[in-house]
């Protein structure tokens, strides 16, 4: 879609093993930056290895404004290799 409307995504988030605290700690500070981009998180659900993240954003420019923040990049750089890996795939409504 190329509109600027809303967003609704879901995060399949890989903690890294053997550093599932720390992952988890990113993802929490990470998820902390959602709303000044005008992005909210709905739901958060975890096995302990990996979490499931619903995610919605007012315009979908704020999911592009989220990726950019210099403060998630400054997070990136501070977790290293904690920083989990992540799928995000783009849902909507049936």
């Amino acid at each position: 879609m190329t509109d600027d409307g809303e967003l609704l995504l879901v995060a399949l988030v890989e903690l890294v093993a053997g550093a599932e605290s720390e992952s988890a700690r990113y993802e929490d500070e990470v998820l902390a930056l959602l709303a000044r981009h005008g992005g909210a998180l709905e739901a958060r659900l975890t096995s302990g290895e990996t979490e499931v993240q619903t995610i919605r954003f007012a315009r979908r420019s704020g999911l592009a404004a989220f990726l950019a923040d210099p403060d998630r990049q400054a997070l990136r750089e501070r977790y290293g290799p904690a920083v989990p890996a992540t799928r995000v795939l783009e849902v909507r409504p049936r």
